[in-house]
């Protein structure tokens, strides 16, 4: 069973997607230094339980190759039995014949017991030297796949210092703005605008004043002309005449 889970947890994490994993994780970084963390763990585990299993089945194997070398020597002997039977009951010793001859059969029942045990070995052999082989290539992934997470996380530790570095840029880009009416530039650039209009406005005043004193000597003209003519006409001399002369 502690294999069984181990395999279990080995195909799990090998198909896990690290990518899906960091989209759903509040802090990336934490995630992968956890991740990294379990996965060696369990890279550890599996190492050990795939050497047990190993270890299991060359048990097997030796057990099973023993097997077949028991049921072959059983099988000379009978063969060797048989034959000695067949010699004495040729010379007419039937009795020692018959003896051989049951030697032969308990070699022939002991070389069956060993055939037996070697086929009923094979489909655990067979089943062992699966698992093995998926263990292997399932630590193989993980090792990959840790590689992977420490390559993931060199990524995102350099990601996140050029974001910091791309930050404290535009929070001092944005501290300058001139554009922004609340910086203190803009606060200034404000205040001169008001200084430049009261300027604007005083001038205009200014320039209106100046004109007002024109048209007042313009007017002041006019009513001495007219002053000066009434001055004529009371003196009695016609109006031509005062301008011929």
């Amino acid at each position: 069973m502690a294999k069984e889970s181990i395999f279990g947890r080995i195909s799990t994490l090998v198909r896990a997607n690290i990518n899906s994993l960091l989209d759903q994780a509040e802090d990336p970084q934490k995630m992968i230094d956890q991740l990294v963390r379990d996965y060696t763990n369990n890279i550890a585990d599996a190492e050990s339980a795939i050497a047990e299993t190993i270890g299991n089945l060359r048990l097997l194997e030796r057990d099973h190759e023993e097997d077949v070398r028991s049921a072959g020597e059983w099988g000379n002997k009978a063969l060797a039995a048989s034959r000695k039977a067949d010699e004495l009951r040729g010379s007419g010793s039937t009795a020692d014949a018959d003896k051989f001859d049951s030697l032969a059969k308990i070699a022939l029942q002991r070389q069956i017991s060993s055939e037996r045990e070697a086929r009923a070995s094979e489909p655990q052999i067979a089943s062992q030297t699966e698992i093995v082989d998926k263990l292997k290539s399932g630590l193989n992934g993980m090792k990959d796949k840790l590689g992977e997470l420490k390559t993931k996380r060199s990524e995102l530790l350099a990601r996140a210092k050029v974001a910091e570095a791309q930050t404290k840029v535009q929070d001092a880009i944005g501290s300058i703005n001139v554009l922004d009416p609340t910086s203190e530039l803009g606060r200034f650039e404000d205040k001169i605008r008001r200084q430049e209009a009261l300027a604007q406005g005083k001038a205009e005043i200014a320039a209106s004043s100046l004109d007002a004193q024109f048209e007042s000597l313009e007017d002041l003209g006019e009513l001495t002309e007219v002053e000066a003519r009434l001055a004529e006409l009371k003196s009695g001399k016609p109006q031509a005449a005062i301008e011929s002369e």
